[in-house]
């Protein structure tokens, strides 16, 4: 589906539209709505999909953590195939992601991994940062630091991020003041890391969807589509709704 706000070059050049930072109730204890309901909110706002990015274990989980892992894994990957089934059916593309707190409120978006990875590397969020990204990293994924200058009660600003281990930084999130994403944007730029937005939407209503993400030239058809276009720097940022180039 492309975005039905095409007007300027830029629109005409990337009209599909993807949200990367985004949770459901179902894993994200903060969040609000059912993974349907957020796939149908941005296709209402004329997203061709959405990347559900819901909290790791070690983040804002409503996943149950005294689980078994396989059933602890299962309850990330069952949102993710609720939200999907709903697109199947609605021509909107839903990919799975992670967002992961690695230590002291810091995290990582997480795109290229599946299933199967999750039940092959038990107790994985206990990694430190190094490992977890070698492990996404050999499995063909993709990190983005989410929010990295965000400061909250909840952050320990004492902790720096590590570019060695990202491909990518977050140097747009809706809820972050101007400052620190000026300050993401700085930090992506100085490390050579690939810029990313997100909406870190929690809820169906919320006024951050269709106001970040990015856009691409061509539908993705696959999570690895959408982090090919990363990697070949083809596509656009969607920073308060408009698009902004790279």
């Amino acid at each position: 589906m492309k975005a039905s706000m095409t007007q300027g070059p830029l629109e005409k050049e990337f009209p599909y539209r993807y949200e990367t930072h985004c949770h459901c109730c179902w894993c994200s204890a903060c969040a609000m709505s059912e993974p349907q309901e957020m796939a149908q909110a941005y296709r209402d706002r004329g997203y061709a999909g959405m990347v559900l990015t819901d909290h790791f274990l070690l983040g804002n989980t409503a996943v149950d953590r005294h689980l078994p892992w396989e059933e602890k894994m299962l309850r990330y990957w069952e949102a993710y195939q609720a939200a999907k089934a709903w697109g199947d059916a609605h021509d909107f593309s839903v990919f799975f992601g992670l967002e992961h707190q690695y230590g002291g409120g810091k995290e990582v978006l997480t795109y290229g991994v599946d299933l199967e990875f999750l039940l092959s590397h038990p107790d994985l969020h206990r990694l430190p940062l190094s490992e977890y990204a070698a492990l996404v990293h050999q499995a063909g994924g993709f990190l983005s630091m989410a929010h990295p200058f965000r400061d909250r009660p909840y952050i320990d600003m004492t902790i720096q991020p590590q570019p060695e281990f990202l491909d990518g930084a977050e140097v747009f999130n809706y809820f972050n003041h101007d400052p620190e994403n000026q300050q993401a944007s700085r930090f992506a730029k100085e490390h050579h890391l690939l810029p990313t937005s997100g909406g870190d939407v929690h809820r169906a209503e919320d006024p951050a969807i269709g106001m970040a993400g990015v856009a691409l030239r061509h539908p993705a058809k696959s999570i690895q589509d959408l982090i090919d276009a990363w990697e070949a720097r083809d596509y656009c940022l969607i920073v308060q709704g408009e698009l902004k180039e790279v």
